[in-house]
């Protein structure tokens, strides 16, 4: 488990800075973040970066706060990241 100033990343994608910034300051959604599988942790992280505007980005990074506070452990309605190689071992 990671201290208390460092988080875990995902299988592919390094945790952006604004996410790990928010997730160290929201101990309900760090507790989660920290218990889920890295390749979840990696679905949070593509979700949060993959809009092109700042203000989604923004957004989903408040929602999955509230989210992962909640026990959520998976993005809602989000078909997974399109950057994992499908098929591997």
């Amino acid at each position: 488990m990671a201290d208390q100033t460092t988080l875990s990343g995902g299988t592919v994608h390094d945790l952006p800075d604004d996410l790990a910034a928010a997730l160290l300051g929201a101990p309900a959604a760090r507790a989660t973040w920290e218990d889920v599988t890295p390749l979840a942790r990696n679905e949070w992280i593509c979700w949060v970066t993959s809009p092109k505007k700042v203000e989604t980005r923004t957004k989903r990074i408040a929602w999955g706060l509230e989210s992962l506070g909640e026990g959520k452990r998976r993005p809602c309605c989000w078909p997974g990241c399109p950057h994992r190689v499908k098929g591997g071992s």
